[in-house]
């Protein structure tokens, strides 16, 4: 599909990309349809095939569209931070942050695994591609131990993941429909988590004041290893 090629036509795919995030949140996959994404667009069902070929080729650039931006939310938080472990931190912070914001990006890469699973492959290694560049840039400059990148990478995603799962999303689990809402990371489990992190990696401690949170943003949310990545959205 070609790319928007005006202003209102970037909004138009951009609003039918965030009705996709809600519906396919609440609904999952098969059961959701283009009338619906549409429909909570408020955009015409012809509309849609200017930008989508199907709704799978819709969800496939929406796991892309909330890879890119959960990406460079973390990117963003690890570079506030002025060394590894204070990089770790904010990365984590804006991980949380996003997540908390989007709870759908939990649901969506989890149904990719069955509706696409490339999709769900690229999700990761994008994240982990950037993650390692930054440990290995570490490890040379000696603010890490001697570990793995490549594995260290993967693992501490894995850390960030289930984290927001447990304490992003179940808590609110039973109140409505998955993905529709989502808690803070309560401030001791994101410093105990932090610090495990910075024990893993054998890190010096982060300085433990927090600064303030973003506009808009919950400030009790913590971001993802990930977060670490120098990828920013150009990298997409």
């Amino acid at each position: 599909m070609n790319e928007p090629r005006t202003k209102r036509g970037e909004q138009t795919k951009a609003k039918l990309l965030a009705a996709a995030e809600g519906v396919f949140a609440e609904q999952g996959y098969q059961a959701a349809s283009i009338s619906r994404i549409t429909e909570r667009a408020k955009v015409a069902q012809g509309t849609f095939y200017l930008y989508f070929e199907s709704k799978l080729d819709l969800f496939e650039q929406l796991v892309d569209d909330l890879n890119r931006r959960v990406r460079k939310a973390m990117s963003d938080g690890a570079a506030r931070g002025a060394n590894r472990a204070e990089a770790e931190r904010e990365g984590f912070r804006e991980f949380f942050a996003f997540t908390a914001e989007h709870p759908a990006l939990y649901r969506v890469v989890r149904e990719a695994e069955y509706v696409s699973p490339g999709a769900m492959r690229s999700h990761y290694e994008r994240i982990v591609e950037g993650y390692r560049e930054g440990l290995e840039r570490a490890r040379a400059n000696g603010e890490i131990g001697d570990v793995d990148p490549e594995v260290a990478a993967w693992a501490l995603m894995g850390v960030g993941e289930m984290i927001g799962m447990r304490y992003v999303l179940w808590p609110t689990a039973e109140s409505g429909p998955y993905g529709s809402g989502a808690t803070p990371v309560p401030d001791h489990v994101f410093d105990e988590m932090v610090a495990f992190v910075q024990r893993a990696l054998g890190t010096a401690p982060a300085a433990p004041a927090a600064p303030a949170a973003p506009a808009g943003r919950t400030p009790a949310t913590a971001s993802h290893p990930a977060a670490t990545a120098a990828h920013t959205e150009e990298d997409a």
